[in-house]
């Protein structure tokens, strides 16, 4: 595996440049040889986009990991489109940084700004990774009903349902008619009413008096 380290100089005995975008020189090793390759920085004296531009060289030397000590946004963006591993926190020789990764002492840099932390859904997308229009839905319905009839009777009705989707209730059975009241009663209701109207009748003629 190609491992890539920023340096201040062309040997393994150089130190480790903290920066990427304008380190010095890029250190090419061979993780299993220890043999490498160094090369200047063509982007150190770069106006803008030194980051984005070094990224670039070491994709293109085929490096598989970058190993610094800090990686600005951009750079960190067009290392992963290439799936080149960023690890920083290095500090000391070119040696002692390829001996800290191996080690695992060295933490992989954070992701760019904007893009999903890992085992996170994308933007618009559920945790589950279905699309939202397509997740089930539960919803739940009630439903109320008021009956009156000549005796006075009043009923409630209640119900509860789960949809799909839209999150809709499941229609509620109406209540069962009011069964009409015997004639009996009827007939004694009107006597009541009768009554009533007579007391009041009689109450309005002495209020007038």
């Amino acid at each position: 595996m190609k491992i890539c380290v920023t340096s201040n100089g062309p040997t393994m005995d150089a130190s480790v440049d903290p920066r990427f975008g304008r380190c010095q020189y890029f250190v090419f090793v061979d993780s299993e040889t220890m043999e490498y390759e160094a090369m200047p920085n063509p982007s150190i004296g770069a106006s803008s986009g030194a980051g984005i531009q070094a990224a670039q060289t070491v994709a293109d030397k085929g490096a598989s990991v970058v190993i610094t000590g800090q990686v600005g946004p951009n750079a960190i963006q067009t290392l992963g489109a290439t799936d080149i591993s960023i690890v920083t926190g290095a500090s000391g020789t070119v040696s002692d940084a390829i001996e800290q990764y191996k080690s695992g002492r060295l933490q992989a840099a954070p992701a760019a700004p904007g893009a999903p932390a890992p085992g996170m859904p994308a933007p618009g997308m559920p945790a589950t990774g279905m699309p939202a229009s397509g997740m089930p839905g539960a919803g739940m319905g009630r439903g109320m009903g008021r009956g009156g009839g000549r005796g006075g009777g009043r009923g409630m009705g209640g119900g509860m349902g789960r949809g799909m989707g839209m999150g809709l209730g499941a229609p509620v059975a109406p209540a069962p008619p009011v069964p009409p009241l015997p004639a009996q009663t009827i007939d004694e209701e009107i006597q009541a009413l009768e009554s009533q109207i007579k007391d009041i009748k009689a109450k309005l003629e002495e209020l007038k008096k």
